[in-house]
């Protein structure tokens, strides 16, 4: 019989890194949840208080999404637009809110997503800046067969 090979001797006594237990990963999990925001639960719009809002689709990452919260973000619930289609963000990674009936997955952003109870029946990709997004958020509401006060979605 031959006895195992010896370690170096400028090797650690235990060069296998220890796996972490099944107890230690769900104790970690339940400590981070303890950490989480309480909004961080799904979103669940209520479409019959507000059967059309607006979904702003967003990523941590996206200069655009922080350009809009910047430019447009502080004016948006005061504005026509934003008195008829109120807004919420979901991140494009998800989770969406349950029930919804997209044409297909965001994948750009900032996408404006307009939904009526649920439903996806607007859509606006890219931020065209502060000069042109009520103009374009207004075809897009009119195509969508939605009847704008005088003076447009600015007002």
């Amino acid at each position: 019989m031959r006895a195992p090979p010896r370690p170096a001797a400028w090797l650690p006594s235990r060069t296998v890194p220890r796996v972490a237990s099944r107890r230690m990963v769900l104790g970690g999990l339940a400590a981070l949840a303890l950490f989480l925001p309480a909004d961080a639960a799904p979103l669940r719009p209520d479409w019959k208080v507000r059967p059309l809002q607006m979904m702003m689709v967003t990523s941590p990452a996206c200069h655009f999404c922080r350009l809009w919260r910047e430019e447009i973000g502080p004016d948006y619930a005061a504005s026509a637009a934003g008195r008829m289609a109120p807004i919420f963000e979901v991140d494009v990674a998800g989770p969406f809110p349950d029930g919804l009936a997209l044409d297909r997955r965001p994948r750009l952003t900032p996408s404006f997503i307009l939904l009526d109870r649920g439903t996806e029946i607007g859509r606006v990709e890219g931020y065209v800046g502060k000069r042109h997004f009520y103009p374009v958020l207004e075809e897009m509401m009119q195509r969508a067969g939605l009847d704008l006060p005088q003076g447009g979605a600015r007002k």
